[in-house]
């Protein structure tokens, strides 16, 4: 999609309601943390540098649709990031999801996100019922596009990111159904804000990332947050390819302390 003189990649993205367990073997296992929803999954606190950087370059490139010209590699915000919670719904999570954003504000500093209560916004968050989800989708993006995204993902949520070609975010926004149960709004509500935030793919064959759809979580894992760490980290900028980012991150994951140390494991 394109706007004046800049070319932008659309992006969009969706969590998709898809139950399922895999087995893998891990270590540091602890029960979800206090606020999760009854039955969230327990998760796993040490990761060897292969795990995280396999996890990074398979969430941070890629998308579910894109739409407009492609950025050439890394996605993220280059600027101080401002959040907003635009409240609707039957059910009011508003205080809820305020409290997420500023969970991701505390646990990863380098985002450097605060909430705003008008716009602009940097990341509008928007509330909705889900009888209202498809409406809301054609209004975004218009009915034909809508129509492709459903029918490829069948979603449950939905975030779309607009950046430049040179991969900086220049604004998302993210579609949190309110009404289908606590766990299923606080799983949309994580997933969606790594969306936002330019973790932009999924992987169903990782057993730790909230961005895997073939679980439900609900909360702010290790992983994710440690994949956070590393996209906000200053060495690590938008527009850097695959190749670029390999380079990069076994310093990064040294100098950040993400890895467990090898005779841990």
């Amino acid at each position: 999609m394109r706007r004046a003189s800049i070319a932008l990649a659309f992006c969009v993205f969706a969590s998709i309601a898809l139950l399922g367990a895999t087995s893998f073997a891990a270590s540091g296992k602890r029960p979800a943390p206090a606020g999760a929803f009854h039955g969230a999954p327990a998760e796993y606190t040490h990761f060897s540098a292969a795990e995280l950087t396999r996890g990074f370059i398979a969430l941070a490139f890629g998308s579910d649709l894109r739409i407009g010209a492609a950025p050439r590699g890394i996605r993220r915000f280059d600027h101080p990031i401002h959040a907003r919670v635009i409240a609707g719904g039957s059910i009011d999570r508003a205080a809820a999801m305020a409290r997420i954003v500023e969970e991701y504000a505390r646990r990863v500093p380098s985002l450097r996100l605060s909430l705003v209560r008008a716009p602009p916004a940097d990341i509008e968050v928007r509330l909705i019922d889900e009888k209202d989800f498809k409406s809301a989708l054609r209004a975004a993006f218009g009915a034909k596009v809508a129509r492709t995204f459903i029918r490829r993902t069948d979603p449950q949520c939905m975030t779309s990111v607009k950046s430049s070609t040179e991969g900086d975010i220049l604004r998302s926004v993210s579609f949190i159904i309110v009404d289908k149960g606590t766990d299923v709004f606080l799983d949309c509500a994580y997933h969606e804000l790594l969306h936002a935030f330019g973790l932009s793919n999924h992987d169903q064959h990782n057993p730790w990332t909230t961005l895997n759809q073939r679980r439900m979580v609900g909360y702010l894992t290790v992983y994710d947050h440690a994949l956070l760490t590393l996209l906000y980290d200053p060495r690590i900028q938008p527009g850097m390819t695959k190749k670029q980012v390999r380079a990069k991150l076994a310093a990064v994951i040294a100098d950040r302390g993400l890895a467990a140390p090898a005779a841990g494991r």
